[in-house]
Order: C-alpha cells, then sequence, then structure tokens
C-alpha cells in the first residue's frame, strides 16, 4: 500500500500539508485557488454535467459563489448540488483540492427556507451577545447543511453616517458594541474547532462606514489614530477573542489608499498590527474596481498585482483579474511566485482547518431537517422582540391591555411581509437576480470597461432565485394573534412606503377614529433595487420617512384616539415631530419572519422591551454626524452650545430605551490605584416597579486629562440584568488597563498616569452616577492586538 502523501495526511501539522502541497501545484492550479466561480455558471437550465464541469474546473477552484441567494434550490437540493460540485473538485483533478462553498448571512443564512432572524443592526440592538451566538450558532448549521462552509459576515463596519445606505447591516456607531456583538457572532459560527464550522468574514476592513457624503463606495477620510481607535476595533476585538479566520476589504479608499490594493492596511494593520493569519477575501468585483472605479491601476494584471501584493488573498466572485492577467504578471517576473505561493497556502491552510480534506460531502437527505424548525422560529421571535426599542411610552399608554376593544392596525408596513425584510435576507436581497427588467449598469461598474465582467451571476431553469418567503408574520398577524374573540381588529394600509399619494389616508383615519387604540406601522424598504429607500447602494439625503407615511402619523394622532407608532426601517431615521407629538414610540430594525409575533409581544407586555439603539437618532440630518463618541470639545457649537436651528444632541441618544418596569442605580463603587492594574466599578440595580422588567447597565469612562483629545465617553461594559419587582442584583465590571489604552502623539498605543471618570447609565445622555478614580504609576504601553475586554459578573 503506498503511503499517503502528506497534504493528505490529518495527523500532520496544517503548515506541513500546506507546504507539501504547494510543493506539487503547478502555477495554473495555484492561481485556480485565488479565485472563484459564480455557482450559477456551473449549471445549464436544470442540471449539472459533470463531465463540462471537470473540464471547466480541471485545476480546481478556491470558491464556489452564493449556493443560496444565486438561486431558488430547497436545502436537500442545495446539499446535493454542493456534493456534485464537490466530486468534481474531488474526484476529477489531479490533486484532489476540495471547494469552499460561500454565502451571506447578515440576519440568517441568505437561501430559500432558512430562518430569517433580525437584521444585522436589530441584533446589535439586543445588547445581548448570547442571544447573538445562539442565532449565529442555527446560521451555521444551516450553512453546514448545504455544504457551505465560509460566510461573507458579520459586518464590522462602525456606522457614524445614517444617510449610508448600509447601516441596518452594521453594529451601530460603537466600537465597543460592534465588538462584543461581532465576537458573539464569529463565534458562533466558529466555533471552538472549524471542523464542525463555518469561516466568519468580518468586513470591510476599513473604514467603510464612513464615506464621502455617506455614498456607497466614496473615499474616506480617517487619520491614523481616529482609524485605529474606531474602525479597527471591532475588527481587532474579533480577531483576538473569538479568532475571526477571514476578512473581506472595503471598497473605499482611506486616505488615496484605496483598500483593495493597499499593504499598509491588508499587511501593516490588519496583520502587522493586528495579528490577523487568516484569509483576505475580496469584496465582489474589488480587484476589478482598482481599475475602473479608483483609478490606481492600467489593466487587470497591474489591478491582479496591487491586490495580491497588498495582501487580498482570493480574489472574488470569480477569477477575472487573479487568472490570466495575473498568469501574466507572474510569468513577465512583474509578481514573485513567492507572492503567489503566500496567499495560495492562506486559502489552502483554510480548507485544511475546515476538514473539507477529510469530509468534503454533506448528508443531503437530512439537509432540511435544521431548516426554519419551531425552536429556530422561537429563538427568531426572541431576537426580534429584543431587537425593538421603546423610544416614549408618555402616560404609560403601554402595553395595550389584551382587553382592548377596537384596535387599529394602519399603514404601509402593518401587512406586508416583505417590509420585515432587511437587504441581505432571503429573498429580499435575491430580487437583484429575479426581478427582470432591471439594470444595474453604472459608470463604474465592472461590467462597463472591465472586458466584460459579469455585474450578475447567471441563472436559469430549475435553479431560478424567487420570491421564496418562509412564513412571514406580520405586524397585523401578530396583533391578530395576541388578542382574543372580543377584540375587533380593524385596518387600512393608507399609503406606500414611497409613493406621495395621500389618497388612502382617510379610510386610515376613519379605522383610527372608530378605534380605542391605533397602530401605525410604518418604515422603509430594504433591498438592493432602485425602488427601495435603504441598503446597499440605496443612500439618502433625506432621513424623514418616505412617500406620505409622515402625513398618515399627523393624520391618525390629530383624531385624540391613543396611538402607538411604530417604524420598522434599516434608515436611521430623524423624526422629531414623533418625539414631540406621538404618545408611544417603537423603533426597530427589520425584524425578520417572526417580526409581527415579536411586535404583539412588546406592545401586549408579555415581553418587556429591552432593546436599546446601537445608534444615535438625529433630529434632522443637517447634523451627521452625531454620535456619543465625539472627542473633547465635540458634541457642541462654541460658544452657545446649540445651532442656530436645532439642539445639537440627538433626538434619542445611543443606549436610549425604556422598560415597563423602573429601576434605580445604587452604591456605585470605583476602584484602582495604578495604570498597570484593573479598574473595578460595581453598582446595585433595583426593580422599583410592579413588573418583572430587563435594565441593560452601561457603563461609559472618560480619560480626565490626556496627551491627545480623548473621547467624552467611552462605552467600556454593559450588561443586561433581568428583575423582578422589588429585586436586586449587583452588576460589577471588571476593566482591565488596556481598555483605557490609546494612541498618543508618537502612535504608542499607551495609557497615561491621572484621572478617570467612570458612569453608570441608562444611556449616553442619561448617566445615573459617577466616580472618579485616580491612576498613579508609569506610561504603560498596550499593543491593541492584545486589549482585554472588560469582565462582566451579575451577582
Amino acid at each position: 500500500m503506498s503511503e499517503l502523501p502528506t497534504y493528505r495526511d490529518p495527523s500532520a501539522s496544517v503548515d506541513e500539508r500546506v507546504a507539501d502541497l504547494l510543493g506539487r501545484m503547478t502555477l495554473d492550479e495555484k492561481l485556480a485557488q485565488l479565485g472563484g466561480v459564480w455557482l450559477t455558471s456551473l449549471v445549464r437550465g436544470d442540471r449539472l454535467d459533470p463531465d463540462w464541469v471537470a473540464e471547466r474546473l480541471r485545476h480546481g477552484v478556491g470558491h464556489v459563489t452564493r449556493i443560496g441567494a444565486s438561486t431558488g434550490l430547497r436545502p436537500s437540493a442545495s446539499a446535493a448540488l454542493t456534493n456534485e460540485i464537490q466530486r468534481v473538485a474531488v474526484e476529477r483533478t489531479r490533486l484532489g483540492i476540495p471547494v469552499v462553498v460561500h454565502e451571506e448571512s447578515t440576519g440568517g443564512f441568505c437561501a430559500r427556507d432558512a430562518t430569517v432572524f433580525p437584521q444585522g443592526a436589530g441584533l446589535a440592538a439586543t445588547w445581548d451577545e448570547g442571544l447573538v451566538e445562539d442565532v449565529a450558532g442555527v446560521i451555521r448549521d444551516q450553512l453546514v447543511a448545504v455544504g457551505a462552509r465560509q460566510t461573507l459576515a458579520p459586518v464590522l463596519d462602525v456606522a457614524r453616517d445614517p444617510r449610508w445606505g448600509r447601516v441596518e447591516e452594521t453594529y451601530g456607531e460603537d466600537p465597543y458594541l460592534a465588538g462584543r456583538i461581532g465576537t458573539a457572532y464569529v463565534r458562533g459560527l466558529q466555533t471552538a474547532d472549524l471542523r464542525g464550522g463555518v469561516l466568519a468574514t468580518g468586513k470591510h476592513f476599513l473604514g467603510y462606514g464612513l464615506p464621502e457624503g455617506g455614498m456607497n463606495h466614496a473615499p474616506v477620510h480617517l487619520g491614523p489614530r481616529e482609524l485605529r481607535e474606531v474602525y479597527a476595533e471591532p475588527f481587532a476585538a474579533a480577531i483576538r477573542d473569538a479568532g475571526l479566520a477571514s476578512v473581506m476589504n472595503s471598497y473605499s479608499s482611506v486616505d488615496g489608499l484605496p483598500c483593495a490594493g493597499a499593504p499598509e492596511i491588508l499587511t501593516g494593520l490588519l496583520r502587522d498590527e493586528l495579528g490577523f493569519d487568516g484569509v483576505v477575501v475580496a469584496d465582489y468585483f474589488s480587484v476589478v474596481l482598482l481599475l475602473v472605479h479608483h483609478r490606481v491601476a492600467a489593466d487587470p494584471g497591474q489591478a491582479a498585482a496591487l491586490a495580491l501584493t497588498a495582501g487580498l488573498d482570493l480574489e472574488l466572485p470569480a477569477s477575472n483579474c487573479y487568472g490570466d492577467p495575473l498568469r501574466a504578471e507572474v510569468e513577465a517576473g512583474r509578481v514573485p511566485l513567492e507572492v503567489v505561493d503566500r496567499a495560495c497556502g492562506r486559502v489552502l491552510a483554510s480548507k485544511l482547518r475546515l476538514g473539507l480534506f477529510e469530509r468534503p460531502y454533506v448528508d443531503a437527505a437530512r439537509a432540511a431537517e435544521v431548516f426554519d424548525t419551531p425552536g429556530q422560529r422561537a429563538l427568531a421571535r426572541r431576537a426580534a422582540a429584543r431587537s425593538l426599542v421603546l423610544l416614549r411610552n408618555e402616560g404609560g399608554l403601554l402595553p395595550l391591555p389584551p382587553t382592548v376593544g377596537t384596535i387599529a392596525v394602519v399603514g404601509p408596513l402593518a401587512d406586508d411581509e416583505r417590509l420585515l425584510q432587511g437587504d441581505y435576507h432571503y429573498p429580499a436581497h435575491v430580487e437583484i437576480v429575479y426581478q427582470s427588467g432591471i439594470s444595474l449598469t453604472s459608470d463604474d461598474a465592472p461590467a462597463a470597461g472591465a472586458g466584460g465582467v459579469a455585474f450578475l451571476p447567471e441563472a436559469g431553469g430549475a435553479f431560478d432565485a424567487g420570491p421564496y418567503f418562509t412564513p412571514h408574520v406580520t405586524p397585523l398577524a401578530g396583533i391578530r394573534a395576541a388578542l382574543g374573540p372580543g377584540t375587533r381588529v380593524l385596518h387600512e394600509r393608507g399609503c406606500d412606503v414611497t409613493d406621495p399619494d395621500p389618497g388612502g389616508i382617510p379610510d386610515a383615519v376613519a379605522a383610527a377614529a372608530r378605534a380605542d387604540v391605533a397602530v401605525v406601522c410604518v418604515g422603509g424598504r430594504s433591498g438592493l433595487l432602485p425602488g427601495c429607500t435603504v441598503g446597499e447602494a440605496r443612500d439618502a439625503t433625506d432621513l424623514g420617512l418616505t412617500g406620505a407615511q409622515q402625513h398618515l402619523v399627523e393624520e391618525v394622532v390629530a383624531t385624540g384616539t391613543p396611538t402607538v407608532v411604530v417604524v420598522l426601517s434599516g434608515r436611521v431615521h430623524a423624526l422629531p415631530w414623533v418625539a414631540e407629538h406621538v404618545p408611544a414610540v417603537i423603533f426597530g430594525f427589520p425584524p425578520g419572519e417572526e417580526g409581527g409575533h415579536a411586535l404583539a409581544d412588546v406592545l401586549f407586555g408579555a415581553v418587556d422591551p429591552s432593546g436599546r439603539l446601537p445608534v444615535s437618532l438625529p433630529r434632522s440630518v443637517g447634523q451627521v454626524p452625531v454620535h456619543h463618541g465625539h472627542r473633547a470639545g465635540g458634541g457642541r457649537s462654541a460658544f452657545h452650545g446649540d445651532y442656530v436651528d436645532s439642539a445639537t444632541t440627538p433626538l434619542f441618544p445611543f443606549g436610549h430605551g425604556l422598560s415597563y418596569a423602573s429601576f434605580v442605580h445604587t452604591g456605585l463603587v470605583a476602584e484602582g490605584a495604578s495604570t498597570e492594574e484593573p479598574v473595578t466599578v460595581s453598582v446595585v440595580i433595583t426593580n422599583t416597579g410592579t413588573r418583572a422588567g430587563v435594565e441593560v447597565v452601561q457603563l461609559y469612562g472618560r480619560d480626565d486629562v490626556a496627551s491627545v483629545a480623548r473621547p467624552d465617553r467611552l462605552l467600556l461594559g454593559f450588561a443586561r440584568v433581568a428583575l423582578d419587582p422589588g429585586e436586586s442584583r449587583q452588576v460589577a465590571f471588571t476593566v482591565h488597563p488596556s481598555r483605557l489604552a490609546f494612541y498618543d502623539p508618537s502612535m504608542r498605543f499607551v495609557v497615561e498616569p491621572g484621572t478617570f471618570t467612570f458612569s453608570v447609565a441608562r444611556s449616553a445622555a442619561d448617566v445615573v452616577a459617577t466616580a472618579v478614580v485616580d491612576l498613579a504609576g508609569p506610561v504603560v504601553e498596550h499593543r491593541q492586538r492584545a486589549v482585554v475586554a472588560t469582565a462582566v459578573e451579575v451577582r
């Protein structure tokens, strides 16, 4: 019996296996591992022809793109198709290197029949790391079941410009919150052993969430200190605390450096400073965009050379520049073979760590067993309920009594399942594939002047994507299900999300006038197409409600009927009139398939509202950017403080959210003596109300005097605390000194001695207790790659 080659020996180390395999590969085989291929380009009509695929993939391939979001396949068929493609790669190529199939999953696996959880910002609004890890665990199970072993999530961009359409995909404006939620998500996906997990992909590195003018792909203007302390921090957290396995580049340039081709960003910062050792994948077409968008390359070969040398290992969605153009660069001696080997080695290592060489196939017959089960739907309902933020509750209008006589449920979001979805949910996302007559060509789109690169996947026959929803519960359906037969429910749409025609508003107003209470459901339509109000490439200059929706709200409120306004939208809206005139307001990002049940749970008090804003809600677009993390001297206009026509404070601050219970915070104690030792902060929380409730305790800190201007408040820790009436619990935070570090004038990452103010708060603007600690000792230098997360104990 012949001895196994080292690369096939599972007892050998990953490094040994990679070195052995690289030594056996031709240049064509190495380049094939550096790119992807659309799954739909491998099928014709209603079948996959293995002979044709074997010829097309004769050198192998790194990734197969989009098993779910480019098709309408159900789980078992999807898994069977993955097996067929994997069988060609494993059994009909010279070296038998398996493929990685990747997908999207910001709010659930983007595939037919997959559970639809709240969009990313909704998950952040829960401030619940355990819940998010559970959600990611479901996503992992569903991806693994169909053979998809990498997902292009989480979105770790810090989002501080609400004009940008992709805010809904992020975890909000704060680097610490985004880092903690992102870390939980990565843990749930990857698990402690990648052989049973999925490669998570943190994106978009770096600064993508602050584009010029809020415009997608636009340049980013950030200094090196802000870039690291704020925008790199969520990535740093996921790398050091969860072993993030993959990173995707940003489309934007930072201070003139396009991220896809900048070694300063992809190698110097990401690898050398933050300690990342995984695989960097290209955001779709970003290598081509070095040529047609950023204009830093003259041809596809030069674009490939720039990106590969910078540290971008794998081109997605397909090999447009990393194929023949890169081969020409290597053969001409302009790209060293060592650079190719470095990237190829990283791709191979990821496949080995996943265990794909040992277990390339999945059990297609059982794939559907882990899709949208009752337990998963219960988790989706719990996540959606915890994502809803009670912004306002004047006079204790909420919770509503389940015995209410007549309730009017009106508005365009009251009974439309499509509007429960974010831009990366299935099928909202795949409208870009299945809706006919839509052109996405633009002056800098890859199809325009890049050698015929296709922007969209091919699709056809039995594989067509389509408007295939899991059972979605709308607000109207959820409210009806929560009420007894003695309640009369009136429903009128009133208006559309975007159409300014107010013709249907009188009917909605009449229904509200006949009711004991009115629930007005308004918001946005997330997606990628021109008809959507928010989502990728759907940026905006007006942060108000679109169409005739504000008119609808105002007219209903004017009837005098007690009114609850529910805003469900991917957009961070500016709604000043809401805060002044509407008794009760609930805000949520797209809540997913159980959104209606979740809303009813909160409306009628079955669940205490525990969502807290992961972003600041501005008063107007003219305030942008407005967030809690401004540096000393920010947040106000000197010397009067406010604008001429507005307060400078947000309408609703970061961290804001009301409960049906009431809480007091007592006994704040902060202790610390040295820059070399942790600071401990403890506080007692008591439920002084008559209902069980959840308080989200937030710890902020301030470096009172520093060698550079530091933020007025830094989120340092948080805890969700569930309390029965009269119950008290102590929350103790342990803040490691590295958590207080910053980049000084010499760009050293240090903690300086001096006084620090620690605050316990209900939100960034609602501080309930403070304590000052004087830390003596030396200036201590740390590394951002080794910052320690704040430990929290509830006792």
